[in-house]
C-alpha cells in the first residue's frame, strides 16, 4: 500500500486526486473515486447557486461514506459569482477537505480553518506554492505545463515543477499535468511528490457523466491532440484541439487579437454542450496532454485499482508484469 503524507492528511487510501472539473466533478464521479480509495472532489461552480452545491454534497454523502472534498475555483470576472457564499455551503455542510484554485485562498482560510477543513491549493509556480504555505494550506497541487485548463505562464513542465516545489515546501506537495497511469505516479513519487492529480484521465471513465462520444474521441487521440489558447493575452489555456480551438489559435496569431475576438469562441456554455450533447465541434473543452495516455473507459475502481497495482510492481522491480494503465 502506497502511504504518504497526503493519504494521512486526508484519510485516503492511495495517493490519487481526481482534482475539480467545471460541468465533470458532480457527485456521480466524485462517490466512485471515492469508493475506490482515492481522493473524489465535486466542483463547486458546477453548481448553479451555494444552496445547490448544499443538496449536491448531501447527494454524494448517500453514494459514499468515505472522504472527499469539494472545488472552490475563484477568478476576476465582471460579475463574479458569490464566492463566500459558496464557501459557506462548502463548511456549512461538514466538508473537511477544499480544493482551491485560482486566485490565493487567503480571503477564504478563516471560515475553512473555523471549521477544521484541510486545504489544498493549486499553484502553477513555486512562488505561488510558498505563498499557498505561508497563508496556512495544508498541502498544494503543483501544476506542471501538461495539465488541462490553466498551466501558468512560465511553461514549466511537471519533471522539474514538481521535484523544484516538493524541495521548496515544508507541506506535502500533489503533482498534476502528465500524470495519468501507473509510471507517472512511480514517477511523482520518485520527484518527490505525495500524490498525482488527475483531471483528464477521471473524464474518461465510466462514472464520469460527460458524453460517450467525448470519451471515445480521448481513447483516438495522441499527444499533439492539444491546443494552447490564450498566449498572446497571458492566460495560456490548454484545450482539446478541435476546430473551435483551432480558430481561436489562428485568431490570435495575427498578434492583435483581443478576448472580444474569440469570446463567442469560447463561451462556457458551449463547452458545456459539448459534455452533454456530444458534438465535439460545439465548443472548446479542457485536456491535458495526458490525454495520449487514455487508452479505455474503465470503471474508477477499475482505473485505480490497475493504477496502484502496476505502481507496486513496478516499484517491486516487476517491470514485465506492467501495461499502460
Amino acid at each position: 500500500m502506497l502511504k504518504t503524507r497526503i493519504t494521512e492528511l486526508f484519510g485516503i487510501k492511495h495517493p490519487i486526486i481526481q482534482g475539480g472539473m467545471q460541468w465533470v466533478g458532480t457527485g456521480e464521479l466524485v462517490s466512485a473515486v471515492a469508493n475506490a480509495g482515492a481522493l473524489g472532489i465535486l466542483t463547486a461552480l458546477t453548481q448553479p447557486t451555494p444552496e445547490a452545491l448544499a443538496k449536491e454534497i448531501e447527494r454524494t454523502r448517500e453514494m459514499t461514506d468515505q472522504p472527499f472534498g469539494v472545488n472552490l475555483t475563484i477568478l476576476p470576472t465582471i460579475t463574479p459569482p458569490p464566492y463566500e457564499e459558496y464557501a459557506e455551503a462548502i463548511v456549512g455542510s461538514g466538508i473537511k477537505i477544499v480544493e482551491t484554485a485560482g486566485r490565493s485562498p487567503e480571503p477564504f482560510m478563516e471560515l475553512f480553518k473555523a471549521y477544521d477543513a484541510k486545504v489544498i491549493h493549486k499553484c502553477t509556480s513555486v512562488r505561488h506554492a510558498l505563498k499557498a504555505q505561508a497563508v496556512g494550506c495544508d498541502a498544494v497541487t503543483i501544476d506542471g505545463f501538461e495539465c488541462a485548463g490553466h498551466p501558468g505562464e512560465d511553461d514549466i513542465p511537471s519533471l522539474v515543477l514538481l521535484p523544484q516545489t516538493a524541495e521548496a515546501l515544508d507541506i506535502p506537495v500533489a503533482g498534476c499535468g502528465g500524470f495519468s497511469d501507473a509510471k507517472s505516479l512511480v514517477a511523482a513519487l520518485a520527484l518527490g511528490g505525495e500524490a498525482i492529480v488527475m483531471g483528464t484521465r477521471f473524464m474518461a471513465t465510466k462514472e464520469s457523466l460527460i458524453h460517450q462520444n467525448v470519451k471515445d474521441k480521448m481513447t483516438e487521440a495522441d499527444e499533439r491532440s492539444t491546443n494552447l489558447m490564450f498566449r498572446t493575452m497571458h492566460n495560456t489555456a490548454r484545450v482539446f484541439k478541435n476546430t473551435i480551438s483551432d480558430q481561436v489559435v489562428e485568431i490570435e496569431s495575427t498578434g492583435t487579437a483581443k478576448f472580444e475576438d474569440v469570446q463567442e469562441l469560447v463561451a462556457g456554455q458551449r463547452g458545456r454542450g459539448v459534455f452533454e450533447v456530444g458534438d465535439l465541434e460545439a465548443g472548446i473543452w479542457s485536456a491535458g496532454i495526458s490525454v495520449a495516455r487514455v487508452k479505455d473507459v474503465p470503471t474508477c475502481e477499475e482505473l485505480v485499482s490497475r493504477l496502484v497495482s502496476n505502481a507496486e510492481a513496478i516499484m517491486d522491480g516487476r517491470l514485465k508484469e506492467v501495461r499502460a494503465s
